[in-house]
């Protein structure tokens, strides 16, 4: 009996520890508001994205954990120096601590 198997990417499942979460970025846009075309060098990359792992919250003085007040498949706004980029595969995710967050879009 025959099986056909694919070969599949594995991806890396990453589990953020204390305050930190993963986040995978929005894509950039390709052009302007005025339909201009912007290669790859001239894209800013966006301070936007979607949580897609948490960790277990911040560790305090008497040894309990603050829970994080940030979830999984928020889209949250960041700042753009703070983060860690990990590439897995074709895919870019950034590890940051939740104090990089600056909102969550509703």
């Amino acid at each position: 009996m025959a099986t056909a198997t694919k070969k599949s990417k594995t991806k890396t499942k990453l589990q953020p520890l204390g305050d930190r979460i993963v986040v995978q970025r929005e894509a950039s846009g390709d052009t302007t508001a005025g339909g201009i075309y912007l290669p790859e060098s001239a894209k800013d990359k966006p301070s936007r994205g979607t949580v897609i792992a948490v960790g277990d919250g911040k560790l305090l003085k008497d040894g309990s954990r603050a829970p994080l007040q940030v979830s999984k498949g928020d889209v949250v706004l960041f700042t753009t120096y703070g983060p860690e980029v990990i590439n897995d595969g074709d895919q870019e995710l950034l590890l940051m601590r939740e104090d990089d967050v600056l909102a969550v879009l509703g």
